[in-house]
This record gives structure tokens, C-alpha cells and sequence, in this order.
């Protein structure tokens, strides 16, 4: 093997992991949003949960970001640490099919089928796809797409540059000797994880392995303790994005930890217990990229089939190696040792709730502004704020209907109702904001224009619904219920406003002053903004009973229709006249 060959390696390997890189947060990107919201509600089972980190690490081919994401959800509370055990279970799993695709480089054969099935034959173009999307075409689930299409390819180019770098290494006898080392099972297990823990990848480092056995010199017998060696290193990932998270996100981390390392040495124990008894004879057969894609596979799944029904003990474990802290987590957005004062409690959800809504409004505000300004960065911020609103509700959720086990008082008891009612609702007002940025990029990217007057009609009552929404935020934030009283009958007005806007519509499109799929999106934009004044009012009506101590949703409008009401009314159809 000589100096070219050496570069040609460090150049494959290079590519190789950067390949899997781009590929994996691609792929990320592309799906996240979606897959962060399946794990977050579906994980109710084990076997529930066991399909959903399988299915999500195949998508995505990182079990490490799939742990690293439910470390995440434990920290914000969203996900139980029981229910997170059996999602890392099935992460273990579908990180295996990364070894699966890798393995079709060793398909050889003359037939046109089996040639295309090789990656040097369909790499090429899927890179040519990859680049055309990422280069020439302008939208980004699109450009995405690209990515991940570049990243395989480049996986693929360089995995492929690793195993020709390697082969001269077959005339070598001290990298045969250095395998036969590898065949101490302790001392296989301690390399897997050293190299994995490096690279933070056990995909990687699988992938690194098959190549190396295109020299013909690895055994079965000495990939096996290194497979095993894998898993326990891409622990490292799991446990560094623990770090200054609180208790069950450690916890989390932990169980990761304590799933390999048991799974590794009692698969190991049984495997060489039964090879002493039968003497298997495949161990001393050389390995190829496939019959490493099967004890990858192979091994995982035993190892899931094992600790699966002791999910109970892992969770045990991890308590016990991280105890309940004395102190109060820096990350808790409410402690629990406020339950034991119901009335301080409920005071720190509403401190907590307005930092919701200011989120929710603000991140309305800027979704009005895309629909004349479109901006690609703002619409992920949006995005991300959604997110947040979304832990918000679910941590003080939580929080609230623990406290109503508790021992509270009539008035408590209302205020804990009215809450649960105000925090769904400006959870509803952040997914609107999503709504309408959706609605925005269509119309960007679809460069759909509005009429002059269809313009102007918009910015109209995407003024008024503005005015609603900074009453109701000001009114909650400072239990104001003059402000409250002001809320309806601007509501009554965007209502009618929407109606009318609707009549407008028709009459231009019969007068075929706008198209079909103009209407489309116009009408879209209209409906969120009739949605959004409908949450504000329910927030008025929720101050209004929480500083009057009653449970009447809905009815105080009928107590608000006097002279008041319909001044206000008046007022706002002048101000917002069409």
C-alpha cells in the first residue's frame, strides 16, 4: 500500500462522513418539524413507541439525532422519560438500514438490473438530480431534496474510494494480525466504541468497517465484538446534549447508555457461551459488506427483544445513577413544589402564560408581514415558535391539571379552568401563525398577486385583526377587563368583515378580475384572520370571568350588548370601513 493509497483513503473517509452528514441533516431538515410532532404524541406504548424510533431513524439515518431529539423533549417535558426509553430502543434498530444501503456496493453481476443496483452506476445520477435541484431550482423543500440526494452520492463516491484505497492492504500481514486482535471480544468491543465515540456515529463507523472488508482479511468473528463495541460509543452524542439539561433529560441519556452497555456484554456472554458449546463455523469466514449489514442488524434486534420488557429496570437504573436534585433545574419552567400553594402556583402558570402569548402574538405580527414581504428566515422563525408556544401549553397543561388534584378552593378551581381555556387558545393563535406564513410562501412562490383592490381590502382587516390582537394581550397581561369589554365587538366587525370580503371575491372572479388559484390562497387568508379575532374574543370572555370569578363561557357577550357594546361597535366599523 503506498502513499496514494493512503491519500486516497483520508480523501474517501473524508467524503464518506461528510456525505452522511449531509445526507442526515438533510433529511433533518426535511422532515423534523413532522417527525418531532408524531414522537411527541405517539409514543403512549412501548411497541408504539419501539416503531416510531425505528421508522424516524430510518428516516432521518441518525439514531444520534434521534436520541439527541428525545433528550430534548424529556428537558422540555413533553415526552415522560418512560415514554422516551422504548423510542432509543428502536433508534438502535433503524440506524441499521444505513449498513443495508452501504452493502449494495458489494452486488456484482453481469445482468442490466443487478448493474443498476450498484451505486457507481445510479450514483452518478442521483447527483446530477441533487445538484440540478440544489442549484437551479428555487424552492427550498426542493433544494432539500437536492441536498439529500448530494449527500448520498458523496456517501456513496467515497465509501466506494475507501474500499479500492484498502484492498493493497490484503498483501499485508501485519493488518491481518492486527484483526486477528480484533477477534478478543473485550478488545473489539473497547475499538467499536473508541472509534464510534470519535466520530459520533455508529453508522460511520459501520460504514468505515464494511469498507476495511473489501480487503478480504476481516473475519466475522472480529466484526462481531466491533459491531457490538459501536453502539456503546454513539452513547457520546446522547450524553454530551445532556449536558445543563435537567434531571430526565439525564436520566434519558443515561437509559441510552445503560441499554447498550447491558445489551452489548449479555448478546456477548450468550454468543460466545453457545459458540464454545457448537463451534460455529462462519466466525473464522471472511466478512463482507453484507454479512455486516446482517449482525448489524441481527444484533440490535436481539439486543431490543431482550430489554424490552425491562424497560421498568433501565428507567430504575437511571434513577438511581441520577437522583432528584435538592436544588430547583435551572431549565423547569414550573416547580413542582409550588403544588403544595395552590394560589402561588396558579400565579407562576399566568406569569408563564403571558410569555405564550406575547410568543404567539409576536409571531402573528410577523406572519402578517410575509404576505407583502416575503422572507424565507422569518418563516422558520415562525416555525420555531410554534414549537415553543407548543411546550408552553404542554408544560403548564401538565402543571394545571396537576394542581386540580390538589386541594383548591371554588375560586382556585375556576381560575385553573379559565387558564386551561386561555393557553389552548393562544396556542391556537401560534398555529395560525403558521397558517397564514404558509399561505404567504404560496403565494411567493407561486407569484400570485393580489388586485389593487383585493390589496387594500387585506391590509384592512389584517389592521383590524392587529388591533384585536394587541387588546387581548394587554387585557390578559393586566387582568384588564374595560380592555376585555373592547374585544367582542371589534370581533363582530372582522366577522362581518370576512363576509364581506368573501361577496367581494365572488363578484371579481365572475367579473374575471382574479383567477381561481388567486382565490384560493385570498380566501385562505381571510378565513385565518376571521379564526384568529374568533380565539381573541374567547380570550376577553376568559379575563372577563376570571376577575368576576364565573364560569359562563361565551355568555358574557350577551351581558356586554348594551349601549357600551355597541358605541365600540359603531366606532370600529367607521375605523375599519371597507
Amino acid at each position: 500500500m503506498d502513499f496514494t493509497n493512503v491519500l486516497s483513503l483520508a480523501g474517501g473517509l473524508a467524503l464518506f462522513l461528510f456525505g452522511m452528514n449531509l445526507m442526515g441533516e438533510a433529511l433533518e431538515k426535511s422532515a423534523g418539524n413532522k417527525l418531532k410532532g408524531i414522537l411527541e404524541t405517539l409514543t403512549s406504548s412501548r411497541l408504539r413507541g419501539l416503531l416510531l424510533g425505528i421508522g424516524v431513524t430510518a428516516v432521518i439515518q441518525s439514531s444520534s439525532a434521534t436520541t439527541v431529539m428525545v433528550v430534548g423533549f424529556v428537558n422540555s417535558g413533553i415526552m415522560a422519560l418512560k415514554q422516551a426509553i422504548s423510542v432509543i430502543m428502536g433508534a438502535n434498530i433503524g440506524t441499521t438500514v444505513t449498513a443495508w444501503i452501504l452493502s449494495l456496493t458489494g452486488i456484482s453481476g453481469d445482468n442490466f438490473f443487478i448493474t443498476m443496483l450498484k451505486p457507481t452506476s445510479f450514483t452518478p445520477i442521483l447527483a446530477v438530480i441533487g445538484v440540478i435541484l440544489y442549484m437551479f431550482i428555487k424552492n427550498e423543500r426542493k433544494k432539500d431534496i437536492g441536498l439529500i440526494l448530494l449527500g448520498f452520492s458523496v456517501l456513496m463516491f467515497g465509501m466506494d474510494s475507501m474500499s479500492a484505497a484498502v484492498k493493497p492492504l490484503a498483501e499485508i500481514d501485519a493488518f491481518r494480525n492486527i484483526f486477528l486482535m480484533f477477534s478478543n471480544p473485550i478488545l473489539g468491543v473497547i475499538v467499536g466504541a473508541l472509534v464510534t465515540a470519535i466520530i459520533q456515529s455508529s453508522s460511520a463507523s459501520v460504514g468505515i468497517l464494511q469498507a476495511l472488508s473489501a480487503t478480504g482479511m476481516v473475519t466475522v468473528g472480529s466484526t462481531i465484538p466491533i459491531i457490538m463495541g459501536q453502539n456503546i460509543g454513539t452513547c457520546v452524542t446522547a450524553l454530551l446534549s445532556s449536558v445543563g439539561a435537567n434531571t430526565n433529560a439525564r436520566r434519558a441519556a443515561m437509559v441510552h447508555l445503560y441499554f447498550n452497555i447491558i445489551g452489548t456484554f449479555a448478546i456477548l456472554i450468550l454468543f460466545y457461551a453457545l459458540n464454545a458449546i457448537f463451534r460455529f463455523e462462519f466466525i473464522n469466514t471472511n466478512a463482507n459488506q453484507l454479512t455486516i449489514a446482517v449482525a448489524h442488524s441481527t444484533f440490535n434486534i436481539l439486543c431490543t427483544s431482550i430489554l424490552l420488557p425491562f424497560t421498568g429496570f433501565l428507567e430504575k437504573l437511571a434513577i438511581k445513577t441520577v437522583p432528584d436534585k435538592q436544588e430547583r433545574d435551572k431549565n423547569q419552567l414550573l416547580d413542582e413544589r409550588l403544588l403544595a400553594t395552590p394560589t402561588v402556583a396558579i400565579e407562576r402558570c399566568k406569569n408563564v402564560a403571558k410569555a405564550m402569548a406575547q410568543l404567539s402574538v409576536e409571531s402573528l405580527k410577523k406572519s402578517f408581514g410575509l404576505l407583502t414581504a416575503y422572507d424565507e428566515k422569518i418563516l422558520d422563525e415562525i416555525h420555531d415558535e410554534e414549537s415553543r408556544v407548543d411546550k408552553y401549553e404542554d408544560a403548564i397543561g401538565t402543571y394545571l391539571v396537576r394542581l386540580t388534584g390538589k386541594n383548591v378552593n371554588a375560586k382556585d378551581g375556576n381560575e385553573v379552568t379559565e387558564l386551561l381555556h386561555l393557553i389552548g387558545d393562544f396556542e391556537r393563535l401560534s398555529d395560525h401563525a403558521v397558517n397564514i406564513a404558509k399561505s404567504a410562501r404560496e403565494k411567493y412562490e407561486k407569484k400570485i398577486v393580489f388586485s389593487e383592490q383585493g390589496e387594500q381590502e387585506l391590509k384592512t382587516m389584517v389592521s383590524a385583526v392587529s388591533e384585536i390582537l394587541d387588546k387581548s394581550l394587554k387585557c390578559f397581561e393586566r387582568n384588564d377587563t374595560q380592555i376585555a369589554a373592547e374585544i367582542e365587538p371589534l370581533e363582530q366587525v372582522i366577522d362581518g368583515m370576512r363576509t364581506e370580503l368573501k361577496k367581494r371575491h365572488v363578484a371579481r372572479l365572475q367579473q374575471g378580475q382574479c383567477t381561481i388559484e388567486v382565490g384560493f390562497v385570498f380566501s385562505d387568508i381571510i378565513t385565518y384572520l376571521e379564526r384568529i379575532a374568533d380565539h381573541c374574543s374567547n380570550i376577553g370572555g376568559c379575563v372577563i370571568e376570571i376577575e368576576n370569578d364565573e364560569l359562563m363561557m361565551h355568555d358574557y357577550t350577551k351581558r356586554i350588548k348594551d349601549s357600551v357594546f355597541n358605541n365600540k361597535f359603531d366606532e370600529y366599523q367607521k375605523k375599519y370601513a371597507l
